[in-house]
């Protein structure tokens, strides 16, 4: 240190530091308010130009377009599956918009819902889903509704009411993750093997129904709640998990929870059919097709002007990590901690462990996507937003930039590959959330919308829900509250 610099150093009073770090937050306060203040005036730019498209819809309830609405429907009540949307959301839009036939796709199939509502109404539907707790959903729906004959029902009946696991001699070790582990009472646990030993001597069809019976309740007979970004740990099971207990409540009993799923199962093979009409056919109204993996990965392989209608709701921007909140279910399926990494890596980037992708390299087609987004200005906007926050170390991780680029760029380029694979004049219609983060809102619905502009749709609509969506209360306690949008986009190819 020279002699020039070591005086000055040691002639700064503690006033004086002082000073200067107010100083420097009240140059970072003016900072971050000019920013955001851009961000809002871009973002009431961009709703003006959507000024007539944006629309309160009352018919639309947080029930309607959640799972809630499932719960009391037979079939798509086995698995809640709490991300999805509800199939009589689906059945509003097809009828609201005389889509009668032809072929649909959910990029996001998650648990199938669209698939299954679409068939119902006498429409094919192609899904695409990268979870494998999501496959097992869909497959099983689907082999009890088109597979399955009564000689395999009346084996789930037996299993419901001899209970062979009790008497099962053959044990099949639960698999573990990390985060799985000591998940369920030791006597739980016992009797999840014997369950699984037992299934061995059915058929193939049944033992794949059993499976996704037992996935149906794992939840519910483990000491865990999911809670959006992670596994919420009941204080009975031993582990510690923030500064206040947590009590989810009732864990149920195995055989009680088991044995009341493979009912319901059955009670809604058998509603409204007699003996001679029960499994008459095999074959449902319209076709289901699964492909399972990537919708960046598979899309670009699907032939162009293909498919009458898109119906989805991709993850929302939100940090939640699948991976994590369904973790019980992949350990079940055999799933280890490897594949878990790869997974959570080729999810679209909805939570903050996402690394960037290479999305040319994934396909040198989506140049023009990435230009588009590279041109929104209100995405640029916010994205240099967050990154001035994490520069002055005021993000409470460090990811959720990356995140965010992530999100959109990605989503562009699925935007584009909609674009590609529907029908001239066909139609899209989203299911999304707008988000917030380090007090700015972002309005994932207009960037999207603008976005889609620019690559070959027209916006018709972005449907309302009455009531928004609310914040963290990390977010309230330092930015105040701010209502979110939940929407649904009706997008037109052009």
């Amino acid at each position: 240190m020279t002699d020039i610099i070591r005086p000055y150093l040691f002639e700064r009073t503690p006033v004086d530091l002082l000073d200067k770090r107010l100083e420097d937050e009240t140059r970072y306060s003016i900072e971050q308010k000019t920013a955001l203040t851009e961000i809002e005036t871009l973002d009431n730019k961009l709703m003006q130009h959507f000024h007539n498209k944006v629309k309160l819809q009352p018919t639309l309830t947080r029930k309607l377009v959640s799972f809630q609405a499932n719960k009391p429907r037979p079939t798509y009540r086995w698995y809640k599956y709490k991300e999805a949307f509800s199939a009589s959301l689906i059945e509003l839009l097809l009828s609201k918009y005389g889509i009668r036939s032809g072929k649909v796709l959910d990029p996001f199939a998650g648990s199938g819902t669209a698939l299954f509502a679409a068939s119902d109404a006498g429409i094919d539907a192609d899904g695409i889903e990268l979870l494998p707790v999501g496959q097992q959903i869909i497959l099983a729906k689907k082999c009890l509704e088109r597979e399955f004959i009564k000689d395999d029902v009346d084996n789930l009946k037996r299993w419901r009411v001899e209970r062979p696991w009790r008497q099962s001699k053959v044990r099949i070790p639960l698999s573990e993750l990390r985060i799985t582990n000591g998940a369920y009472p030791k006597q739980t646990l016992e009797l999840i093997e014997l369950y699984m030993g037992g299934w061995q001597r059915e058929n193939a069809k049944v033992q794949s129904v059993l499976r996704f019976a037992l996935l149906c309740v794992l939840e519910s007979i483990s000491f865990t709640r999911k809670d959006g970004q992670y596994l919420r740990w009941d204080y009975r099971s031993g582990r510690r998990q923030g500064t206040k207990p947590f009590n989810k409540g009732e864990i149920l009993d195995f055989d009680k929870a088991i044995c009341a799923k493979i009912n319901e199962i059955c009670d809604d093979l058998e509603a409204g059919k007699d003996a001679t009409e029960l499994f008459s056919s095999k074959v449902l109204q319209g076709d289901i097709n699964l492909f399972c993996g990537s919708c960046l990965d598979i899309m670009p392989t699907l032939p162009g002007n293909l498919y009458n209608t898109v119906v989805t709701s991709p993850p929302y921007c939100n940090r939640y990590d699948y991976t994590r909140t369904y973790a019980l279910e992949l350990a079940l399926l055999g799933i280890g901690e490897d594949e878990i990494s790869r997974l959570r890596q080729e999810m679209l980037s909805c939570t903050v462990e996402n690394r960037a992708k290479d999305l040319l390299k994934i396909n040198p087609e989506w140049r023009n996507a990435i230009a588009v987004a590279d041109r929104q200005e209100l995405l640029q906007a916010v994205l240099h937003y967050l990154e001035a926050e994490k520069a002055e170390g005021r993000l409470n991780n460090n990811g959720i930039p990356r995140m965010v680029r992530g999100y959109f760029y990605e989503m562009a380029c699925v935007i584009g590959e909609c674009a590609r694979v529907l029908k001239p004049n066909a139609l899209l219609f989203m299911v999304n959330d707008n988000v917030r983060y380090a007090g700015a809102s972002i309005s994932v619905d207009i960037i999207l919308s603008n976005i889609a502009e620019n690559m070959g749709f027209h916006v018709e609509n972005i449907l309302v829900l009455l009531n928004g969506k609310g914040n963290s209360s990390q977010q309230m306690g330092k930015h105040g509250r701010d209502p979110l949008r939940k929407c649904v986009y009706v997008w037109r190819k052009i």
